[in-house]
């Protein structure tokens, strides 16, 4: 006789497990290990699960992206097309382009925003660039291309509207409003959500803005106060006006993942405050600002 043996039979076109690792767990692909890792980055644990549960890249980071490729095609203009003595730092050509922020140009209202495009040169646009991608792109793929274009944007405004009024005779050109909006909120995050971070990748992301803007904002200060260059003088103040942009509005966005926006009195307080120092910014370029 033939023993009976108990089998359950199995459909072979049932979904098998690609890869089981211990535990009789699915091991994670690679896209779902990339997703874990801007999770720990970007998001509080509470938010993680949530975020992994829906997480793709439908739609792309193409805010970040497409304002980095504008970036880097305003530069290549500049540099190759318009005469330049040299490419690794642009003299006359950015001064006279009507992107560049001139304090003798302000009523031309676009300049406040179109600034960021133009760099000064190599170090200047690669910094930028490395920064905004390396931060940019998984913030997007978190929070989206609204939030953090709003972000970026609102950081670009501020820096040329506080540049505006504190260093009101001097010239801007540059993404730094933006790239240091971005990491204000980032940074922001990283010190209210500490408690829920692996204690050693908080202090990581903490420690590194730190020394990245204190490095860079040391640099523009020396550019601006000690160098012996020639020619007009770049004002420094956007990368404070942004960085505190993004330290108030971009704390909101990014500290509200899956949480509504409307119903959060803080949004409302950083709206307000924006709106306040904007509207005090345009009056004092009309009425107040001594540059011609």
């Amino acid at each position: 006789m033939v023993d009976n043996l108990d089998i359950e039979e199995q459909d072979p076109l049932s979904e098998q497990p690609r890869d089981v690792g211990e535990g009789g767990r699915a091991k994670a692909g690679c896209c779902e290990r990339f997703q874990r890792s801007i999770s720990k980055w970007m998001l509080p644990e509470r938010s993680r699960n949530k975020y992994l549960e829906r997480a793709n890249c439908c739609p792309p980071p193409i805010f970040i992206i497409l304002v980095s490729i504008a970036e880097v095609a305003v530069f290549i203009y500049y540099a190759v097309w318009k005469p330049q003595k040299q490419w690794v730092t642009l003299d006359q050509g950015i001064w006279e382009s009507p992107l560049s922020y001139k304090p003798d140009r302000r009523e031309e209202a676009w300049r406040f925003i179109s600034y960021m495009l133009v760099h000064a040169g190599v170090e200047h646009i690669l910094g930028n660039l490395v920064m905004q991608l390396v931060l940019g792109i998984p913030l997007e793929l978190v929070h989206k291309g609204f939030e953090v274009g709003m972000v970026y944007l609102a950081g670009v405004l501020a820096g040329s509207l506080a540049s505006s009024i504190f260093d009101p005779l001097n010239a801007l050109v540059g993404a730094s409003g933006g790239v240091y909006a971005l990491m204000g909120g980032y940074f922001m995050n990283a010190v209210v959500n500490f408690r829920e971070m692996i204690p050693l990748l908080g202090v990581f992301r903490i420690l590194l803005i730190v020394l990245v803007v204190a490095t860079d904002v040391g640099f523009a200060i020396y550019r601006r106060f000690l160098t012996e260059e020639g020619g007009l003088k770049v004002s420094f103040v956007a990368h404070i006006g942004g960085g505190v942009a993004g330290m108030t509005i971009g704390y909101i966005f990014f500290s509200s993942y899956d949480q509504k926006l409307l119903k959060d009195p803080r949004f409302w307080l950083c709206i307000v405050g924006y709106l306040l120092f904007l509207a005090f910014a345009i009056m004092f370029n009309i009425f107040l600002s001594p540059a011609p």
